[in-house]
């Protein structure tokens, strides 16, 4: 009788675990569907850029810079990563959404390694994310905006002294996607994220297209679920 009792109180004690597990992943689930639903807005932003830099602030300067947008997707860590090369401002980032603020948030570092972290919403084909520096107490805007389906990518840095007064715009950066001109047209749909497909992968004997390094690497990790949920998707489109 007794063992039989102590058995029961450990398969109670299991239950309770398994109860107080499965809300917590359902939870966290949700807010990565949210996520990558949120970030899917900014499908436009993936792949390879070329751009031409200048500054608006007195005298100006130029400079020529390349950038680099891609998804990641690893487990429940849902971000689009974007690599700068010659920027004068930027070297890489990250961003995410935040379910819980309903917010996006960018990490970016600075050419000193420094982090910026900037917060806003996206808006009218816009991203404005804002930040305030804690020594200076200078609020500063960064703005991202696609046009033309995805061929042109402009972004702005605009501050606004100690919070009082008008935005000055800094600098201007104007991009355009490598192997896409102004007449471009979409043509093969990435499977994994529903963008725009530039690289080549195949399963069952079919190809099928993704945008990013990133999404190569998910379609890899689960070829058969992917192409079944793509499938599936284009069935419904029909």
């Amino acid at each position: 009788m007794m063992k039989k009792l102590v058995t029961f109180t450990l398969f109670l004690g299991f239950l309770t675990q398994v109860s107080s597990y499965l809300p917590a992943q359902d939870k966290k689930d949700k807010q990565t569907t949210a996520s990558k639903a949120a970030l899917s807005a900014l499908q436009e932003f993936v792949g390879p850029w070329k751009g031409n830099g200048e500054t608006k602030d007195g005298k100006t300067e130029t400079w020529k810079e390349t950038m680099n947008w891609g998804w990641k997707l690893k487990g429940g860590d849902v971000a689009l990563s974007v690599e700068f090369d010659n920027s004068k401002y930027f070297t890489r980032g990250e961003l995410r959404f935040l379910p819980e603020k309903k917010v996006y948030q960018l990490k970016v570092n600075d050419p000193k390694m420094n982090e910026l972290v900037f917060e806003g919403e996206f808006k009218r084909k816009q991203l404005e994310l804002k930040r305030e520096d804690p020594t200076s107490k200078d609020k500063q805007t960064l703005t991202i905006s696609t046009n033309n389906d995805g061929a042109r990518l402009i972004y702005t840095y605009s501050v606004q002294t100690k919070g009082k007064g008008l935005d000055k715009k800094l600098f201007t950066v104007q991009h355009a996607k490598e192997g896409m001109s102004l007449a471009s047209s979409k043509k093969n749909e990435c499977c994994v994220t529903g963008g725009l497909g530039t690289i080549a992968v195949s399963y069952g004997g079919k190809t099928y297209y993704v945008c990013c390094s990133g999404c190569r690497d998910a379609f890899n990790e689960d070829p058969k679920g992917i192409v079944e949920e793509y499938e599936k998707k284009k069935k419904k489109e029909k």
